[in-house]
């Protein structure tokens, strides 16, 4: 029979009170709030942390058509003005003051959803714009000039939802039904009180309630400020984005609250579009809109299409944009006014606490229906007994009033209030001590599923290695030599001939994602990503006086690094007219559309079967030393078709470069302990195989009985093959993005895992948001990844992986011990005050009215020293 209790408890909350971690359904979160609303006494406060479903529905639906509903206003707005005329925006004067010749309204409506050319070309495209600004589109704005434009055409922050003050929290305290009901009971006994006890006497009773109520509301109120308080500073972290502009001919990073108009801002792949403004210059950019218009289909922005909204995102290639808007006057800021967020989402534990609280509140409530009939009954057998059933009294209401309070008492005593309260304070205190450990935490259901993970997908770049990168071996022309210093650079240059070394040079310098800049010491520093920055700063010891020469080289076509190609390419022209094109990449893929090589004294021969064979052994034994390989090649061409990608084959081999990339110090030691916790590591990376294998081992990730694999080979496996071989996989090479997620997907659905992803780049989007805790890097990733994460991992360090799983089973560990202490007090409290009602007629906690309102206040204290209770466990 027990067993059979048991279960049905279970049923019951599995029905009522079971939420998915991640995107929970309206009707589950819908479903356990009604459940909830039977007990709940005050659901102002209790519902306060999360967001309003109605509201957040109707939100959802205005964001879909909002984008679309702009779009024909804006057409609207544009035809009156065709029939109308012109629209005159007036010049305010502190703008003509300080020498700007357009207003923030004009300069916005330029560049609103409309995308309307005729208005760009009225004001002199975008030279223009930038003339009436004054801004260079070479040079950027003036650092000094930053306050006078953030104070003239505003700030780049949207209309956010004022905080809420402290006596907003005390008229949420004030809804609670039992305070309601107690204050009541203070103007019964007050009434009472003065018609059988007199001046000032009869009032001792019901001031000693309202007192004790006020001391309730300030304690009760002083707990969610602090609590609020504590969740403003963490979305003040989460809105912490850094952007690269050019300001005073530097580039630099600058946080995206401190953009302004005028800025010359730098797009690359991943990246989120933070101001309006218009394209100045870049390579193959494709813009996703679908946020703000709805439309999934990309957008290819150029020199003819030149419109860059807030809100979309790079779908691919690189960029400089002019910001004309910002904040507010962009359209992504007017969509954005209207959707302000309200409350973060529950998490499982939450849900699942509130369902405990709802059954034990619901048998409360009978112990408290049952307690008022006995004492009822008591008393009116006793009437009966001794004075009579028509002869009552003023002491006889007094006394009713009494055992209501008594009743309403139970029910305070039944609630456990504090267990909701102490996993909310739990998990707002472990997101605190992960922002001290560099961890993010973007959705707060992610500190209770870390603690469950029993598998961990890692990256290798930057995660478990440190992503400090210099060039370590060089082949070239069947030379091979190490780069350790000065000494072996000239031997380099001596053991090639002028000509191999000057197209060396211009494809490193031309066939790059990074740049040399100024620095604001003075100091030129070179930007990008790790693998660009050592091949550029390679080639800047090689040849550095040559930089700035063939930087100036015109390049005719661009197509950027991509996750799926593993390469990049450039087509320039050469001062005598002709085409070039250099192609970086993955070294076996890059071998293989070579068919010519180049010999140390600059001829170009044939590359035979024996000679691929040969490079392929020295990319293995580079990756055998845990190198990451790439080779680079080039073509001479007369002329590029306009409408087709550039070709890839008939390429000729230049040099392979061994690139090393140290293991972070405590990496291996982090892998050691998730596995003595039982949690599997895999490796998940672009690299090749041998280097793979290398950085697996030295980590301790690849045991002797573990597998690595390519990620091409997963494609054909059954889903039988899969299921056997998916637990013995410890490490895959050459990994598309979507093999990525096809191993999320399979460990979760074939081997029931809890898997923890890392990524960084746009296409690891899907990966993180189907795995059940998507880890972001907060220093390599894109801002794409960050948004489909539910951590951000702000050192990119696995150990920091490591505290996030230590932290999410403290937090579990520490409920556990929480609930044991809360039940116990509750329990044991309800069933003395029931039996010491029905034997002796009263409640042992209290004997008059005063003393119930104390219990009431101890119990909202108990509640107080429940979160503080479950930090200390935390500790």
């Amino acid at each position: 029979m027990e067993g059979g209790r048991s279960w049905n408890m279970e049923s019951y909350l599995n029905e009522y009170f079971d939420i998915p971690a991640k995107n929970p359904p309206g009707e589950a979160r819908l479903r356990w709030r009604r459940a909830v609303g039977l007990i709940v006494r005050n659901r102002r406060r209790r519902f306060r942390m999360f967001p309003d479903l109605r509201s957040l529905d109707d939100a959802q639906a205005r964001r879909k058509i909002l984008g679309k509903v702009q779009v024909v206003i804006n057409v609207h707005k544009a035809a009156l003005q065709f029939i109308d005329g012109v629209k005159q925006y007036p010049l305010p004067p502190e703008l003509i003051e300080e020498g700007f010749c357009i207003s923030p309204d004009e300069l916005a409506a330029i560049t609103d959803m409309r995308k309307d050319h005729r208005i760009l070309k009225r004001h002199g495209a975008i030279k223009g714009i930038a003339r009436k600004i004054k801004a260079s589109l070479e040079d950027g704005v003036k650092e000094a000039e930053t306050t006078t434009r953030l104070r003239l055409y505003g700030t780049n922050r949207h209309a956010g939802k004022p905080p809420r003050s402290f006596w907003m929290f005390v008229r949420d305290a004030l809804h609670d039904l039992t305070l309601i009901i107690l204050v009541v009971c203070a103007l019964v006994s007050l009434v009472v009180g003065l018609a059988s006890q007199g001046w000032p006497k009869g009032t001792y009773d019901s001031l000693g309630i309202i007192l004790s109520i006020l001391l309730v509301v300030l304690v009760t109120a002083t707990s969610d400020y602090k609590q609020s308080r504590k969740f403003i500073e963490l979305d003040r972290e989460k809105q912490k984005i850094y952007i690269r502009v050019t300001r005073d001919k530097k580039t630099k990073k600058v946080l995206v609250h401190d953009l302004v108009v005028g800025d010359i801002l730098h797009l690359s792949i991943g990246d989120v579009v933070p101001a309006d403004g218009l394209f100045i210059s870049g390579y193959c950019l494709v813009i996703d809109e679908s946020s703000l218009t709805g439309e999934s289909e990309p957008i290819h922005v150029s020199e003819q299409k030149p419109f860059l909204h807030a809100g979309s995102k790079v779908v691919d290639g690189t960029a400089k944009m002019l910001v004309t808007a910002v904040g507010t006057r962009t359209e992504w800021g007017r969509i954005m006014g209207t959707l302000n967020d309200d409350g973060v989402d529950e998490t499982p534990l939450q849900v699942k606490l509130n369902g405990v609280a709802t059954i034990i509140g619901q048998i409360g409530l009978v112990f408290a229906i049952l307690t008022f009939l006995v004492l009822m009954v008591r008393l009116l057998a006793d009437k009966a007994m001794h004075l009579g059933l028509l002869n009552w009294s003023a002491n006889d209401a007094l006394t009713i009033v009494n055992y209501f309070a008594i009743a309403v008492t139970i029910i305070v005593v039944a609630v456990p209030e504090g267990l909701p309260l102490a996993v909310t304070l739990s998990l707002a205190f472990a997101m605190k001590k992960l922002m001290n450990d560099k961890a993010l935490v973007r959705h707060l259901a992610a500190c209770e599923t870390m603690g469950s993970a029993s598998c961990i997908c890692t990256d290798k770049t930057g995660t478990l290695t440190t992503n400090h990168m210099v060039v370590n071996k060089v082949w070239i022309s069947d030379v091979s030599k190490s780069v350790d210093g000065d000494t072996s650079i000239s031997e380099l240059k001596g053991s090639i001939s002028g000509r191999v070394m000057e197209i060396l040079i211009q494809g490193i310098f031309v066939n790059t994602g990074s740049e040399v800049v100024l620095g604001d010491n003075g100091e030129k520093t070179t930007l990008g990503t790790p693998t660009e920055v050592a091949l550029l700063e390679f080639g800047l010891n090689l040849g550095g006086h040559l930089y700035d020469e063939y930087n100036k080289l015109t390049r005719v076509r661009i197509e950027p690094f991509n996750s799926v190609k593993k390469m990049m390419s450039v087509t320039i022209q050469l001062p005598n007219g002709d085409l070039r094109t250099f192609c970086k990449g993955a070294s076996e893929l890059v071998l293989e559309q070579c068919n010519t090589i180049i010999t140390s004294d600059g001829n170009i021969v044939p590359l035979s079967e024996m000679q691929k064979r040969y490079v392929l052994n020295i990319i293995n034994s580079f990756s055998s030393e845990a190198l990451r390989t790439l080779c680079i090649a080039f073509k001479d061409m007369n002329e590029l078709p306009s409408d087709q990608p550039i070709s890839d084959d008939g390429y000729t081999l230049i040099a392979l470069f061994g690139i090393k990339d140290p293991i972070r110090p405590g990496a291996k030691d982090a892998v050691t302990t998730c596995m003595a916790a039982g949690i599997t590591v895999k490796m998940v990376t672009g690299d090749n195989i041998n280097t793979a294998k290398a950085i697996a081992k030295e980590c301790g990730i690849l045991t002797e009985d573990g597998i690595a694999i390519e990620g091409q080979e997963l494609h054909g496996k059954s889903s039988d093959e899969l299921k056997e071989l998916l637990p013995k996989i410890q490490v895959i090479a050459r990994s598309l993005p979507m093999d990525k997620y096809k191993l999320v997907t399979n460990l979760r659905s074939m081997c029931q895992e809890v898997v923890a992803v890392t990524g960084d780049g746009t296409n690891d989007a899907p990966a993180l948001c189907e795995s059940d805790i998507g880890l972001a890097m907060g220093i390599s990733g894109t801002e794409v990844a960050k948004e489909s994460s539910d951590i951000i991992i702000m050192d990119d360090n696995f150990e920091t992986i490591v505290n996030i799983v230590r932290w999410g089973r403290a937090v579990y560990l520490n409920i556990q011990k929480f609930v044991q202490f809360q039940l116990t007090v509750n329990v044991v409290a309800l069933i003395v005050n029931f039996v010491s009602a029905c034997i002796i007629g009263t409640c042992t906690l209290a004997t008059n009215i005063l003393d119930l309102i104390m219990t009431v206040f101890w119990n909202k204290f108990m509640c107080i020293l429940s979160g503080m209770y479950a930090q200390l466990l935390m500790i």
